[in-house]
């Protein structure tokens, strides 16, 4: 572990995604985004472990393809329109490839099979950057061409990612790839309405990059990593339990908390869009996801586990919790109060 070779690959991250949230032309944006590629790859096979190289392998072949198809749906446009502005892309085909480029870069079903995979094989603070910081600049992206982009491709994949964010995720035992999965459901709901109001896509984004960061935080503290172990974290620190508890119900939509914010005020936008039969298929897909959210808070509750574990019980231990997690987790509660702030 090398403190200045970290931070140069974190200062490699922040600048990609700021180069590409902030550029006006395709290159640049093209630019960030390998900048971001090559500086998140040495943080996945940090571990030297097969599974890390695998993942990073994964990760780099995946995000180079989309990279690509980004570059081609803007040299097409500009083939055909003579122009290399961001929000200039009026050309259809370029809209479609460029959709799925970025569907590609997020994890959208039907471009998701990398992302569970590649995030089974990284470690928890770096499957944090991958779930967060790695999605702001395709979605960036998404948000200055939303004019004109494809509804009705949009609308499929945001469902069909819900739906199988869902579906799969039921089965796992691994914590990190239902939290991968979770976070493909959530993708679906920000591309839903990505056309319709930008704005909400994200505010969906911001409150679900901070409920996934006290999450993957909490864990990372507890040092869990599948549901076997997380029986017996409660051992550890209780109170941080209590919140990882709290912090994932919110993360499933449940009302008082803060993850009911934007799924609220989608299914609004969608209604007043004349989808509602969309917006009731979005909300009766997300059930699925609520399931494996509830068994994760189940397992977090239980005090001892229903077969025998061959891991040794710890006890309390005496290093603090930071104070980024009290305030992440917090935050990931007990934000619906503002609400009426952020409506106009």
């Amino acid at each position: 572990y090398d403190p200045q070779a970290n931070l140069i690959f974190i200062i490699s991250l922040i600048l990609g995604t700021t180069i590409t949230i902030s550029s006006n032309h395709w290159i640049m944006a093209w630019a960030g985004l390998e900048i971001n590629t090559l500086a998140i790859l040495p943080l996945i096979s940090k571990s030297h472990h097969p599974r890390a190289i695998e993942a990073a392998t994964k990760y780099f072949l995946t995000q180079a393809a989309a990279s690509t198809l980004l570059l081609f749906s803007s040299m097409t446009n500009a083939w055909h329109t003579g122009q290399w502005d961001i929000t200039q892309l009026t050309y259809p085909t370029s809209c479609l490839i460029l959709t799925s480029a970025i569907a590609m870069k997020l994890g959208l079903v039907p471009f998701h099979f990398w992302f569970p995979e590649v995030l089974q094989g990284s470690p928890l603070t770096t499957g944090l950057l991958l779930s967060t910081l790695m999605k702001l600049p395709p979605i960036a992206l998404l948000y200055m061409t939303s004019a004109s982009l494809n509804p009705t491709l949009l609308t499929t994949l945001a469902i069909l990612s819900t739906a199988f964010g869902g579906w799969m995720g039921l089965n796992q035992t691994q914590i990190r790839k239902i939290l991968a999965f979770s976070s493909i459901s959530h993708l679906g709901w920000m591309a839903v309405i990505i056309i319709y109001n930008p704005k909400l896509t994200l505010l969906n984004f911001y409150l679900y990059s901070m409920m996934t960061a006290s999450v993957f935080l909490a864990l990372n503290t507890m040092k869990v990593s599948n549901l076997s172990t997380l029986m017996t974290a409660w051992t550890k620190i209780p109170s941080l339990n209590a919140m990882l508890l709290l912090a994932l119900l919110s993360l499933a939509g449940l009302p008082p908390l803060t993850g009911f914010l934007p799924k609220w005020l989608i299914i609004q936008e969608l209604t007043k869009q004349d989808m509602a039969p969309t917006a009731t298929l979005i909300s009766l897909l997300s059930l699925l996801s609520l399931f494996f959210y509830l068994r994760l808070t189940y397992c977090t509750t239980i005090t001892l586990p229903p077969h025998t574990t061959n891991h040794m019980k710890q006890w309390r231990t005496n290093k603090p919790t930071n104070i980024t997690i009290a305030v992440l987790t917090t935050m990931a509660v007990m934000l619906l109060p503002i609400s009426p702030m952020i409506l106009p």
